[in-house]
């Protein structure tokens, strides 16, 4: 099928910079960049933004520069959710600014990282990652004199934090929520219990179509997974049967790089072709009345979403939990636990900004303060100050 639009006209549904909800503290405009662009640049700049580039996707970011990180992931889903923005008459910036900012609240050693920061945090309100991410972009990041944050536009701000779909509505109610969305003081305006905007929906298929094959790209070169089981999996197998009957002798990993190639094509083909169906049957008029609509338009068709319940149990089964990858996350856990329990214990530790922070607070403004020290971090700083810490070496 033909991916990209025949024309650039923006849909009737789509966000437009012109009608922006505008930013919670007030800016004048750019004579340069209209407001999305603003948003994707200020992402960009941000120092959470760089800080992507060492912390971990599937592999600890020291195990080899040839792997994914989070950057190169956010860089890849920007390029998906660009291509498919155009193709549906989205607007390209505010879905590019999405794609970027996913993942800046994730902390060092990806869902490791995670899921030991929410059980150290668990008496204290809780960790979660998107949560995290909205409390870097409006409290944590601090470049400009008039604000904390990057002050990004409304559609922005609410696109991260509903680019998986509402946090409110049946069997999930407020007292559900994750600390970090509620102590945001806007929270109430970003709608919570409705779906995020075309291109927050478009940012987060992305997201998808991008971890699952460069996890099959990263798996195979580093040896973990095998490309025989692989095979088994009915549309990679039929992929690997065409590049192979099209280049005999074609190298192992470039024969690896063009079925990835292939099989992110075929999912944004999907994607695009189940959304144009959705829209068709739903036929929403404005940005409002697709937020509204029951299910979300963006999405891949029940075929592909089978096909990707199989890929998944099988990364899962033989990539995820294979023992290499158990060993780098019980290395990882013991780090970010380490580090969060000598912090609380002993505060003294800190650096003085960090300090400072602390000093004089309840216990649970202490733990905030640390978990977000933490999760700011990279692998390589996290494990570099564990050794500092914990090895007598590392004074010496």
């Amino acid at each position: 099928m033909t991916i990209a639009a025949t024309d650039r006209s923006r849909a009737s549904y789509a966000s437009h910079p012109s009608r922006s909800r505008g930013r919670f503290h007030g800016e004048a405009d750019s004579a340069m960049r209209n407001a999305f662009q603003r948003d994707r640049d200020r992402i960009i700049h941000s120092a959470a933004f760089r800080r992507l580039k060492e912390k971990t996707q599937v592999f600890v970011a020291h195990e080899g520069d040839q792997y994914r990180t989070r950057l190169t992931h956010s860089l890849e889903v920007s390029q998906i959710a660009r291509t498919m923005a155009r193709a549906l008459g989205a607007d390209e910036d505010l879905a590019e600014a999405l794609a970027l900012a996913h993942d800046l609240g994730h902390p060092p050693f990806g869902h490791e990282g995670e899921r030991v920061l929410a059980e150290r945090m668990k008496a204290f309100g809780g960790f979660d990652h998107n949560a995290q991410t909205l409390r870097v972009i409006t409290k944590l990041e601090v470049r400009y004199p008039e604000f904390e944050g990057l002050n990004l536009t409304w559609e922005s701000l609410e696109g991260i934090v509903k680019h998986n779909g509402p946090l409110i509505g049946p069997g999930r109610e407020v007292e559900d929520l994750a600390w970090a969305f509620t102590d945001y003081p806007h929270w109430r305006e970003l709608e919570l219990d409705t779906h995020a905007g075309l291109e927050a929906q478009i940012a987060a298929i992305s997201d998808d179509i991008a971890y699952n094959n460069h996890d099959i790209d990263d798996g195979i070169r580093s040896g973990i997974l095998e490309v025989e089981p692989l095979r088994e999996i009915p549309l990679i197998g039929g992929i690997f049967d065409r590049v192979e009957k099209r280049w005999p002798a074609i190298d192992k990993t470039v024969k690896t790089h063009e079925v990835v190639r292939e099989l992110i094509g075929i999912m944004v083909g999907d994607v695009l072709e189940e959304t144009r169906r959705r829209l068709a049957v739903h036929k929403p008029d404005s940005e409002d009345a697709l937020r509204r609509l029951p299910e979300p338009v963006v999405t891949f068709s029940e075929d592909m979403m089978e096909t990707l319940a199989v890929l998944r149990r099988h990364l899962f089964a033989h990539m995820y939990t294979h023992y290499k990858v158990n060993r780098m996350m019980s290395q990882a856990g013991r780090v970010t636990r380490d580090l969060f329990d000598l912090y609380l214990s002993d505060p003294g530790v800190l650096p003085t900004d960090v300090q400072a922070r602390i000093d004089g607070q309840a216990e649970e403004t202490a733990a905030r303060v640390i978990c977000d020290h933490i999760a700011a971090m990279t692998d390589r700083f996290a494990m570099e100050e564990h050794r500092r810490l914990f090895t007598v070496q590392g004074y010496f």
